[in-house]
């Protein structure tokens, strides 16, 4: 947290994880023995009339009530990015576009060949030292509060791909299997974050070794064999709650890893419609795939 506030998480009192309906609570922290040091007068202990010389604390320009909220966020840093910009040395080449929305902000930078990145922008505030943040990401909830930061495993997920990267030779294909993956499922009911699932269960299973380019059928097989025993299971697990097969880098809260893990199917085990759309969705995956390795389309 910035000098003189602190962060305090607040997850709820659900028990479902991850948790989509956390907080960010902003304390003010005394600074009375830093003042000296950091510049800059107590927010708890300074007189009104002396703190109008000062930019003002989180709670009076971030937060709605005591807590963090996204959209404000989201709009200041558009402001700050924007008024900073001129003082980088990328401006002299690259002109910039800054967009807020509701929950982030996109960064859109041009060159002087006029080509164009984009660079999207969400917030998040790390939950104690592990690798689970609160995100500014929407929840799957029809409608999440400004004031709300879901957990996020985005950190927890990437972190674990390295660490098959650092183990796997330089012909490992298993994000090639993922990026074959998302390109069958356009027009499915099945999402991308359950197929990384599904594939970062086998990655735990197989030895990297075996992800090599020349294991890619075999490994695309097993892939959609994984996916297609959940789905007449009804059943796929979440990777990083209640697995003993993460690796030991990746740092989890405790109740991510006492807890029982939830099942990313659950419409499946709820809806016998759904199940059966899912169970038809797979046949035509794999003749997908069939396809795809005949036709090369």
């Amino acid at each position: 947290a910035p000098r003189g506030h602190i962060f305090r998480l607040d997850l709820g009192t659900t028990r479902e994880l991850p948790v989509k309906n956390s907080r960010i609570r902003v304390e003010l922290k005394c600074t009375c023995g830093q003042k000296q040091k950091v510049g800059m007068l107590c927010f708890l202990h300074t007189s009104k009339d002396e703190l109008r010389n000062q930019s003002p604390s989180l709670l009076d320009t971030l937060c709605t009530g005591s807590y963090l909220d996204v959209r404000k966020t989201a709009c200041w840093f558009q402001a700050l990015f924007t008024t900073s910009w001129r003082y980088l040395p990328e401006a002299a080449i690259c002109s910039l576009n800054v967009k807020h929305f509701k929950r982030s902000c996109r960064l859109q930078l041009t060159d002087s060949s006029n080509r164009t990145t984009i660079i999207n922008i969400v917030f998040g505030v790390q939950q104690a030292n592990t690798d689970i943040f609160l995100s500014s990401q929407k929840s799957e909830a029809a409608y999440t509060p400004y004031t709300a930061w879901p957990q996020t495993c985005a950190v927890a997920e990437e972190k674990f791909f390295k660490h098959i990267a650092a183990r796997a030779g330089e012909d490992s294909f298993h994000l090639g299997c993922l990026k074959v993956c998302a390109y069958i499922l356009v027009g499915y009911n099945f999402s991308t974050h359950e197929l990384k699932t599904v594939l970062m269960h086998l990655l735990t299973a197989i030895p990297v070794e075996c992800w090599s380019r020349r294991h890619f059928v075999q490994r695309m097989e097993d892939i959609l064999r994984y996916l297609q025993c959940c789905v007449v299971e009804k059943r796929l697990d979440h990777f990083l709650i209640g697995n003993e097969a993460v690796p030991a880098e990746i740092i989890l809260p405790r109740e991510f890893r006492v807890s029982v893990p939830p099942n990313l199917f659950q419409r499946l085990a709820q809806d016998p419609d759904r199940h059966e759309q899912a169970l038809y969705e797979m046949e035509m995956l794999r003749d997908r795939f069939t396809t795809l390795l005949t036709s090369g389309k």
